[in-house]
């Protein structure tokens, strides 16, 4: 087992298969080795992006990943169909904890969101807010 820290303070616990899926924490793990006394911190993620990407490394030790990533599962589609700012921590988890297939799984999803929008339509799919007049100049 392996303990993990957010940024938050929450501690988690999980199998080492689940926690290696991130090339970051398998090498951590691979110079430290396996130890549940000890938390590794993991700074730049608080608990409920961690609670997401490791439900998702829970699935992908279960059913296995879908190695096309043009296509996208029922299930992944269901898994990022969150709010955007949530659907971008995850992605921004997923590339510091150095996880190749959930990065492109939320890479994809923000592209297929965006595929045949208007500039104006992809600003309230992503609640960003209207462009100001210089931004509009420029």
């Amino acid at each position: 087992m392996v303990r993990l820290e957010s940024s938050d303070g929450k501690i988690f616990t999980l199998d080492y298969s689940v926690a290696s899926q991130s090339v970051l924490l398998k090498n951590i793990l691979e110079d430290i080795g396996e130890n549940e006394e000890n938390s590794i911190p993991l700074p730049n993620v608080t608990s409920n992006i961690l609670e997401k990407v490791f439900e998702y490394a829970q699935h992908v030790e279960v059913v296995g990943t879908n190695l096309n990533v043009n296509e996208i599962s029922k299930w992944e589609e269901e898994f990022m169909d969150v709010a955007p700012h949530v659907m971008f921590d995850i992605i921004l988890a997923a590339n510091y904890l150095d996880m190749k297939h959930l990065l492109d799984l939320g890479c994809k999803t923000v592209a297929n969101i965006m595929k045949g929008k208007t500039i104006d339509e992809i600003r309230v799919a992503f609640s960003l807010p209207p462009l100001t007049d210089e931004e509009q100049e420029q």
